[in-house]
Order: C-alpha cells, then structure tokens, then sequence
C-alpha cells in the first residue's frame, strides 16, 4: 500500500524566496516516501463563515480554491504544513486554510484521526509561534504532531528598501541604528546547518513511523486524551 504524505507551504512568498516552502521541501524529501508539495502562494482561500453547509456530509460548501484540495487532504497519510510567522501568529491564508477542516469534524467524522505530521514555523525573529498554532490544529483533528520545525527566516524589513532606516524594522533592532544591510547578514534557513539538520530528522522520523506499524487507532485515542487533558486544564 503506497504511502502518501500532504505538505502545504502556507507562505505567500515565492518557492526560492520563502523559507517556509523550502523547509517543508526538506521535511518532506527526508521522509523516504511519496509526498505532495503545494504552496498556497497565489489561492485564494476564505477562511470558515460558520454556515454550517459541511454539518450533513463533511463537505465545506464554500466555493474556492480549497475544493480542488479536499481530496488530496483526504487521501494523504500525514502532513508537513509550514506558516510564516505574522504578529506571534499564522499568516491569514496559513489560518484560513486550517480553520476550514472544521468540515471534517461532525458526527464523528474520522477522516483525519490518527494520521501524522510535521508543524514547521518561520519568523524574521522566531518561527515558534506558527509551529505550536499548526500543531493547536492538528490536534482538534486527533492527529499527531511527531515533530516541531522552527527557525529564522528573513525578515520583510530585509527588502522592503526602507531596512536601513526605518527605527522600528528588524535590521535596526538586531544592528542598530543606520545599518547597512549585507547578504551575509540576510538570515536564510539553508544556510542554518543545525535548522536544516532539524527539518531532516524531522522527515526520518515522520517516515520512520509511518513505516513502521502506524496504527491510526491508537494514535487517535492517544490524541483524544491529551486533547480532554487540555481542556480540562483551560477550563
């Protein structure tokens, strides 16, 4: 039975720009076993309107670019999804992307429990935050994050062409005042050798499971616990 992993690049960027997608590319070539990369750069996805329409079948009703993707969701045996980091968040297209698998969550629909993935987070000064709000969705569908991939990508304030004036940006922070922007000091992440170390063994682990007896059933009830746990604890 052919193994299938689902990776989603969730950054608005271009694929050889954006440190997302080639962090997800790395995971994902790392796994050992068949994958799809899609980038949401250019989809124009809404985020859930709350009609309720996916309530009978498990089938969001809104007309966009997600449709064509409903399948290939379905099908895949685990996830690499990656998010740049806006505000200590998501980006709104990675956000509005997840918010819509609220279509496979009624009348215990398990078309999702028990599968597993990779969150992966980019920021200009932190990744952390996309990485652990992925993995927030991934576990409301009872799937199990193996592996957490955050790391330092390169800033908008970089290009912008206001870098080395502007008080408030990045290179200011990081530089001081009046800082002439260099490409050495352009962060990337296929230059961070530990990074890239991490989004590899994140993909041989994710592979390593998935190859190895994954029992859906288990991983479910184990993802069911910890999501009770958290409730408990917030309520």
């Amino acid at each position: 039975m052919r193994i299938r992993i689902l990776g989603i690049s969730g950054s608005p960027r271009k694929e050889k720009v954006s440190g997302t997608y080639k962090l997800v590319s790395t995971v994902l070539e790392n796994t050992g076993l068949d994958y799809d990369l899609i980038s949401l750069r250019g989809k124009t996805i809404g985020g859930c309107i709350a009609c309720l329409g996916c309530a009978p079948d498990n089938v969001c009703k809104v007309k966009d670019d997600l449709e064509s993707l409903r399948e290939e969701i379905v099908a895949a045996d685990a996830y690499v999804i990656g998010a740049p980091n806006y505000y200590s968040t998501l980006n709104a297209g990675t956000h509005a992307f997840l918010e819509r698998w609220f279509q496979f969550r009624h009348q215990a629909g398990n078309l999702l429990w028990g599968k597993l993935a990779v969150a992966v987070g980019v920021g200009g000064m932190d990744g952390r935050f996309p990485a652990e709000n992925i993995e927030k969705f991934f576990m409301y569908n009872f799937i199990e994050t193996v592996a957490k991939v955050s790391g330092q990508g390169a800033a908008s304030c970089y290009s912008c062409g206001y870098g080395e004036t502007c008080k408030v940006g990045v290179p200011s922070m990081l530089y001081g005042e009046n800082v002439k922007i260099t490409p050495e000091m352009i962060p990337d992440v296929s230059k961070d050798p530990i990074l890239m170390q991490a989004a590899a063994d994140a993909g041989k682990l994710l592979g390593y499971r998935l190859k190895n007896d994954h029992d859906r059933k288990a991983v479910t009830r184990k993802m069911q616990r910890q999501m009770m746990q958290m409730m408990k604890t917030s309520a």
